[in-house]
């Protein structure tokens, strides 16, 4: 099974329990994905904690998907992975870390995904998901500057796993 990660990092000019505030509002994901996913959040939890479940809608590529996260680690202000429990892919683990740093915060991402498929899976994984998924987070990055006033985006990487 090929499982890849995505690594990102961004500095924010805000302290880590803003910050943290920030991701921990479920409502806001939708203000940092991308407007081509159609992103629509089917239930809204009053608020995150570990066993917290996030239900939403998206489209990718025309094909209507739902997704089913859970927050498995809950941390704050220091971080929180949430892991989907149904939809496209196979394995998806995101991990987020904030760290105080001079001048804000660090906000670290690290995504392990596998598709599902096998041999099918690894080739749409090089021919649009992994850029498709750098799409997605850069949009993010840049909505996260406008948002949270982020001026510092740090080298993100994509490393493929086994």
């Amino acid at each position: 099974m090929g499982i890849y990660t995505l690594r990102r990092s961004q500095i924010v000019p805000r302290g880590i329990e803003e910050t943290f505030a920030f991701f921990a509002d479920a409502k806001n994901l939708a203000a940092i994905t991308p407007p081509w996913l159609k992103f629509e959040m089917v239930e809204t939890p009053p608020s995150m904690q570990a066993g917290t479940r996030i239900r939403y809608r998206l489209k990718w590529k025309g094909m209507a998907l739902g997704w089913l996260t859970e927050i498995r680690i809950w941390e704050p202000p220091r971080r929180f992975m949430d892991v989907q429990l149904r939809g496209p892919y196979r394995l998806w683990e995101h991990e987020h870390c904030f760290e105080p740093v001079p001048g804000g915060t660090c906000v670290r991402d690290e995504v392990r995904y596998a598709l599902p498929l096998g041999m099918l899976g690894r080739l749409a994984h090089r021919c649009g998901v992994r850029r498709d998924l750098e799409r997605i987070f850069d949009y993010r990055a840049s909505r996260l500057e406008v948002l949270l006033g982020s001026d510092r985006l740090l080298a993100g990487q994509h490393t493929a796993g086994e």
